[in-house]
């Protein structure tokens, strides 16, 4: 009921009556002496409550999964792969994926969500996130897949009436478009220096950022694959050449644990064909 929105969505899920989930719900609410589930008017809110419960249910699955997997490792490929991607990328890079996954596997189930904001892979319930960048520190176990580069870019209006920064203390007297107040990662020389930048317009979408910039509302810091089709095209121009951003990484992570379940696992081998060892700038036109 939690992932699906409320009591009428699960029992449609489920293939059963209404008020059959509503039932077991009661029952179970009795059993624990607390509410999971609140309900108005307007529709019902997993509570506290069930959110505590539901977190833990979700590790207890995976594990029964990961057991499953483990018994039989040379069974079907079944379940829900749950997943978490960026926007963007996900939706025009990472899609073709896993419409190839769930063709070659008849018994999975494929939920993607699109979100460039990251999500809470345990306390969510998501068996794995497809992520672009820099990764911080966590308890997540991560993979991986492919290097990215990017870079800083502007329109050639926006140079015209603002002209171009070079060094490095010049970027606070230009706008930045951001998706939060995030820092920006640049080298000078061998060293890595952090900038703190500062705009008026943020979005939690590469694809407004991207648009932003080609109208000339500021700097941006994105992805080559984002942008090098706008370069190519004279819509956006490098800046800070001089100080190019760190190489980031396209990686899978995944919750803490031994082993990855045989559907991350397929996810992982998948991912890797598709883009291990590629340049992933070379599919600009694809993402744009």
């Amino acid at each position: 009921m939690a992932d699906a929105g409320g009591v009428s969505s699960a029992a449609a899920r489920l293939g059963i009556a209404k008020s059959i989930v509503s039932r077991r719900l009661l029952r179970l609410e009795q059993q624990l002496g607390t509410l999971l589930l609140a309900r108005t008017t307007r529709g019902s809110s997993v509570t506290e409550a069930g959110a505590i419960l539901r977190e833990h249910a979700a590790r207890a699955c995976a594990e029964m999964d990961l057991a499953q997997d483990l018994l039989r490792p040379n069974g079907a490929i079944r379940g829900r792969l749950r997943l978490a991607l960026p926007m963007t990328f996900g939706s025009t890079q990472v899609a073709p994926v896993l419409i190839e996954l769930a063709r070659r596997h008849p018994l999975l189930h494929v939920h993607a969500t699109h979100s460039d904001t990251f999500v809470d892979l345990v306390g969510e319930g998501f068996d794995a996130a497809i992520r672009v960048g820099y990764l911080q520190d966590s308890s997540l176990v991560t993979r991986q897949i492919a290097p990215i580069h990017g870079k800083l870019v502007a329109s050639a209006d926006y140079i015209e009436r603002h002209g171009a920064p070079r060094r490095l203390e010049e970027l606070a007297r230009h706008e930045a478009l951001m998706q939060g107040s995030e820092t920006w990662r640049l080298l000078d020389g061998g060293r890595v220096v952090t900038i703190h930048p500062r705009g008026r317009f943020k979005a939690d979408s590469a694809s407004a950022l991207v648009a932003a910039a080609c109208a000339g509302l500021g700097l941006a810091n994105l992805p080559d694959f984002i942008t090098d089709p706008f370069v190519s095209s004279g819509a956006l121009v490098p800046v800070m050449t001089r100080h190019p951003v760190p190489q980031a990484g396209l990686y899978v992570v995944r919750p803490p644990g031994t082993y990855p379940s045989r559907k991350v696992q397929a996810l992982i081998d998948a991912m890797v064909t598709a883009f291990g060892g590629a340049r992933l700038s070379a599919m600009a036109d694809a993402a744009a």
